[in-house]
């Protein structure tokens, strides 16, 4: 693991013309569900950039769901805000799909019929011969053909989960949210759902938010992994840039030694930095002295003789953010 001696490589924050490039950006947010509790998040600041796949980790409690919950417009923030594609988020919007930990499907409508009600959703003038198409097409593209005229209660578990990520891609989201899409599905249909998520993903260029406590399906699925300390107080106190090859697999990421780099620093993180960093912000301490307390790192580059660019132009590092001019507000 990761210690004190051996640091990974740390980039110098971007320009602001880079950082106004994103396509999501979070600004100061924070959430308080009673007035004499310590806010669960605080000064949550970070953008995503369009066609990036972004996977968040941290312990149970340090609000990852709530985080995922404002972005979709389903929750209200206490302070700050969100704003995607220029336009601030106020509530939920069809530009925004989410795959929540359970199905979420209709029960007493087949596959079909489920993914029908959400193209309706999107597109009311279509007839019922293109909303039978056009879902025809995704439910094919999650391998479920043979099993469109079956109901949810004849379904697997993960044939259920494969019916909402389906359905989420029919509406043609400008951005995808999933909370642990997977946690509980067995390890094997897992993989094969994660398999179809990175080709579906390759295929339209989909930009994702995904939290996951799978430290190994980060590293498979996420350009870059944000790590959060622990609540009360958390915040996203680190960006992990994936420097795998993109198009790793299950099978093979395992033989490249910056896959171990990697794995090690998010462990470390998981199991000693992230409580450390709680403690310093309980206590008013700043641990990294950064404009907005957040680093972002390249595991093991250093190591290799690599040098960690100082402004990447495809994965600018996390910063508390200027404020941008909007062109209005997307509900």
């Amino acid at each position: 693991m990761w210690n004190d001696a051996s640091t990974p490589s740390v980039a110098a924050a971007p320009a602001a013309a880079e950082r106004g490039q994103d396509f999501l950006v979070v600004e100061n947010l924070s959430k308080r569900y009673r007035a004499d509790q310590p806010p669960v998040f605080e000064n949550v600041n970070f953008g995503i950039r369009k066609g990036e796949f972004v996977c968040v980790i941290g312990h149970s409690g340090c609000g990852k769901s709530t985080i995922l919950n404002v972005m979709a417009g389903l929750e209200e923030a206490s302070g700050g805000c969100v704003f995607m594609d220029k336009r601030e988020i106020d509530g939920p919007s069809l530009d925004r799909g989410v795959v929540f930990q359970s199905h979420a499907l209709l029960p007493w409508l087949t596959v079909e019929g489920n993914l029908a009600f959400a193209v309706r959703s999107r597109h009311p003038e279509w007839s019922a011969q293109q909303v039978a198409e056009h879902s025809a097409r995704y439910i094919e593209m999650v391998g479920l053909s043979a099993a469109a005229k079956k109901k949810p209660t004849e379904l697997s578990g993960g044939m259920k989960q494969r019916v909402g990520i389906a359905r989420a891609f029919a509406v043609a989201p400008k951005m995808l949210l999933m909370d642990e899409p997977f946690g509980a599905l067995d390890a094997l249909t897992r993989g094969v759902i994660q398999d179809e998520l990175v080709r579906i993903c390759e295929e339209t260029h989909q930009t994702v938010f995904m939290i996951t406590h799978d430290v190994d399906e980060a590293i498979l699925l996420a350009d870059r992994i944000f790590l959060m300390s622990n609540g009360p107080r958390a915040r996203v106190a680190e960006i992990v840039v994936n420097t795998l090859p993109r198009d790793r697999t299950r099978d093979s990421m395992h033989h490249d030694p910056q896959y171990y780099r990697i794995r090690n620093h998010l462990l470390d993180f998981l199991v000693r930095r992230s409580h450390r960093i709680q403690q310093a912000s309980n206590s008013a301490a700043a641990e990294v002295q950064d404009t907005g307390g957040t680093v972002t790192v390249y595991p093991g580059l250093e190591e290799e003789g690599v040098a960690a660019p100082s402004a990447p132009a495809a994965v600018p590092e996390l910063v508390r953010r200027e404020p941008i001019a909007l062109a209005g507000k997307a509900a």
